[in-house]
């Protein structure tokens, strides 16, 4: 019979986890961002390979458009949000996590919260990527050359906007 548990996180307990965001983001400045990335992509394939909970795997499955912001040549993500993106994920790229993710049911806890956490702060890039994409759906890659001058149209607007909103 499986078991409900409801947590809700205090202004404290979200500033404890932010500090620990931020040391591994001190820890791995060091490391490529393609290191960063595939472990990312690893903590993404094995969450959903795991028996994870519903909460668990909604938020882990998140990782995908972070990755792919990183990955996608037509976003071409400029420099300074590319960093913020990578440091973001360099919590999963974090051999040792909060919790171990070996432990059953809640191995995968500090995860989920972290990509909550990382979804929040990010949420004006990803809603900006997430409309580019859509925008990009209108127009197949094979129409016409002006594509890409149609797409880069797009890609400045929607960049334009993500730093105006940082600096509100």
């Amino acid at each position: 019979m499986p078991i409900s548990v409801s947590v809700e996180l205090t202004e404290e307990e979200i500033k404890h986890f932010r500090l620990i965001m931020q040391e591994a983001r001190k820890a791995l400045a060091s490391i490529p961002a393609d290191d960063i990335i595939e472990a990312s992509e690893q903590l993404l394939e094995s969450s959903l390979a795991r028996k994870s909970s519903a909460f668990v795997k909604s938020r882990l499955v998140r990782l995908r458009v972070l990755i792919d912001m990183l990955q996608d040549k037509e976003w071409d993500l400029p420099n300074d949000d590319a960093k913020r993106v990578l440091n973001a994920l360099a919590y999963f790229a974090e051999p040792e996590d909060l919790i171990p993710d070996h432990i059953p049911g809640i191995g995968m806890l500090d995860d989920a919260i972290m990509v909550e956490l990382v979804c929040q702060e990010l949420a004006t890039e990803i809603t900006a990527y997430e409309e580019f994409n859509e925008f990009r759906k209108t127009r197949p890659a094979n129409s016409p050359d002006n594509r890409q001058a149609w797409l880069q149209q797009k890609r400045k607007e929607l960049h334009k906007r993500i730093k105006a909103n940082r600096r509100k």
